[in-house]
């Protein structure tokens, strides 16, 4: 089942969401508009919103709160990825330039305290502050998730365990957050909340352990974004954590030396090396444990239409184009 098919069960929600996205951004400053617009092209597929919304469909009823939310969790997910590119001074995102690229470091890092304010006032307006406190936390944990990474950035010793639980704050909170939302503001028991959120978390996991391996095996006319960044910032990622314990000596004091060289082709030298091993693999199959954890906790939600997509949708996670 592709995306634009699961797209259609929640269609007139998801363009409530985007209506909502643009009215709520809208400034009276022509440069600030002329930002949002640029930015406005790295919304994709909206996976959060579409998680959310179907998590929801899925527990419940979808209410006016819901398209609110969806909002919301797009607005974190946009000042992320801002953020992030002038973290990695990134260039391209969804086959387009950067904010930083395009505007510089200032402009992009304001954007996005832009946006993730936006995403507080709009969330302010629920009467429950139980979403204002949730997005408040899961917020703080991309935050530390980020400042762990950059803590670890060039650990060649970083093990799976700290890698988990960097992705997990950065990447996978977010998602997690997205799905209990859905399911809370539909009226799921407690038990489908719970099992909402762990179909995330464990589906967040699985997209990013997909992402570090694009990041590594990719075509950046396909992935539509910068590759390469995480060999450059010298971040340990899954398949080159499992090279340095599982391959010979000689390979793992090449790729460290590779991992400190300033060479320009250095991300095409580590590819070569990395790819004839089993690590690359090796990060697919975990990627697939997590999913199919995701799919079991689904098991809790009632039988449906939207229980079923979302377990189609997790196909969508680790058969990303290359």
């Amino acid at each position: 089942m592709s995306l634009a098919v699961i797209n259609d069960i929640i269609r007139d929600e998801m363009a409530a969401v985007e209506e909502r996205f643009n009215t709520e951004l809208f400034s009276d400053l022509t440069c600030v508009n002329t930002l949002i617009r640029h930015v406005a092209r790295f919304r994709g597929k909206m996976l959060r919103p579409m998680l959310l919304l179907l998590s929801g469909k899925a527990a419940g009823a979808l209410t006016d709160a819901h398209i609110t939310l969806g909002t919301v969790v797009e607005m974190v997910h946009m000042s992320t990825l801002v953020h992030d590119d002038v973290l990695d001074e990134a260039e391209l995102r969804r086959k387009g330039a950067t904010i930083n690229h395009l505007r510089g470091n200032e402009a992009a890092v304001m954007l996005g305290d832009y946006l993730i304010s936006h995403s507080y006032h709009l969330c302010s307006s629920l009467d429950s502050q139980h979403a204002s406190r949730l997005i408040a936390r899961t917020t703080n944990q991309l935050c530390e998730g980020e400042l762990l990474q950059i803590h670890n950035r060039h650990n060649y010793a970083l093990d799976e365990k700290t890698y988990l639980d960097i992705i997990t704050r950065k990447t996978a909170v977010l998602i997690a957050a997205s799905c209990a939302l859905g399911a809370r503001y539909a009226g799921g028991s407690p038990a489908m909340v719970s099992a909402a959120e762990n179909y995330g978390l464990c589906l967040g996991i699985a997209f990013q352990i997909q992402d570090d391996i694009l990041d590594i095996v990719g075509e950046p006319s396909q992935v539509g974004k910068t590759l390469g960044i995480d060999i450059e910032k010298g971040k340990m990622t899954l398949p080159m954590i499992h090279f340095m314990r599982t391959a010979p000596r000689e390979h793992r004091d090449l790729l460290r030396s590779l991992l400190d060289s300033e060479t320009h082709d250095k991300s095409d030298k580590i590819r070569n090396l990395v790819l004839p091993s089993d690590s690359i693999p090796f990060a697919r199959t975990r990627a697939h444990e997590y999913v199919d954890e995701a799919r079991r906790s689904l098991t809790a939600l009632p039988d449906g239409e939207p229980r079923r997509v979302l377990d189609m949708l997790a196909d969508f996670v680790i058969n990303r184009p290359m």
